[in-house]
């Protein structure tokens, strides 16, 4: 089957300039997004996965150096002008970000918070975008839909709160959603209520691609058509979903899986190293099982093995 790529990202580095050092983020990322999927971005805390999420719509703070390329309709973002990102931003991509409790204004009613990017990116008049903000909140079960538009964050639950930053995201129906460690802090039940809404958002928007930025494997595993896994600031693997959590290749992939509860709760050996000074070779050979001589000399080549893309000497 052919695959239509909507987003497609080259070589990307992100440095990050501490004054008295430089951390490596992002190294020599290549991944795609294709049309109609979505693609799971996993790892530990601390690999890069939220930063590349927002390398893509260039909202790294000053003192980061983004080079390679994120090719998007036609354009390669990493030379968009600021100009030319806020058009993208908010219609065409759109974020979600991880705290709910402090990425809504405690100043603005909820509606009005939903309703800005129709207003911003839609001839929607007045009326439209009311009705549509009161559309969603009412499809997001954010009730009564009426009365919690005119409410303040403050008076809205935690899962409320997200909800409403899903709508927001979803209010412009963007070509691309990226949705970052939406089940952070959210207890087991409620991690099934969100994989339903996202599961929901997909089916009423059939054409949206989601990139879901995740350490939840489970959740994951039950939205995800793709995997592709982060370690150290490097993509090591990607995969479908399902050859990820039956049969992966990786051995970090591997070791993620058997640190499940359902898998023998097995911890992964030693830290994830420092991204200023990391190892030479293949960067998970410190805790590997598999590790050889080359390993820990030589950084390892992308082979392709019944679809998989790895990163790992066992497969070169």
């Amino acid at each position: 089957m052919e695959f239509k790529s909507l987003l497609t990202i080259k070589n990307l580095h992100v440095s990050i300039d501490l004054g008295h050092t430089v951390v490596k983020a992002v190294d020599g990322a290549n991944i795609d997004i294709r049309e109609n999927e979505i693609l799971g971005l996993i790892g530990e805390s601390g690999s890069g996965k939220s930063v590349l999420g927002l390398a893509i719509l260039k909202l790294l703070p000053p003192n980061a150096t983004v080079d390679g390329e994120v090719w998007f309709d036609g354009a390669n973002l990493v030379e968009s002008s600021e100009e030319e990102m806020r058009r993208i931003r908010g219609k065409e991509i759109a974020w979600i970000p991880q705290d709910p409790a402090t990425s809504l204004n405690p100043v603005l009613k909820v509606g009005f918070q939903i309703s800005e990017p129709m207003v911003l990116h839609t001839t929607l008049d007045k009326e439209q975008v009311r009705q549509k903000t009161i559309s969603l909140l009412d499809f997001f079960d954010i009730q009564p839909p009426e009365r919690r538009a005119e409410e303040y964050p403050y008076q809205y639950s935690g899962g409320m709160r997200q909800r409403a930053l899903i709508a927001m995201g979803t209010s412009t129906n963007p070509k691309l959603l990226i949705a970052d460690e939406p089940t952070k802090g959210v207890d087991t039940p409620r991690k099934a209520q969100v994989a339903a809404m996202f599961r929901r958002i997909k089916r009423e928007n059939p054409g949206l691609s989601i990139l879901l930025i995740t350490h939840d494997l489970r959740f994951a595993q039950a939205l995800c058509d793709r995997i592709a896994v982060m370690y150290c600031a490097q993509i090591i693997e990607v995969t479908p979903a399902q050859t990820f959590f039956e049969a992966p290749l990786h051995p970090y992939s591997e070791a993620l899986l058997e640190a499940l509860p359902s898998r023998g709760l097995k911890q992964i050996p030693g830290d994830m190293p420092s991204m200023i000074t990391p190892p030479g070779g293949c960067r998970f050979h410190p805790r590997c099982r598999y590790a050889r001589p080359e390993c820990r000399h030589y950084e390892p080549p992308f082979s392709v093995i019944d679809g998989t893309l790895v990163r790992c000497w066992r497969y070169a």
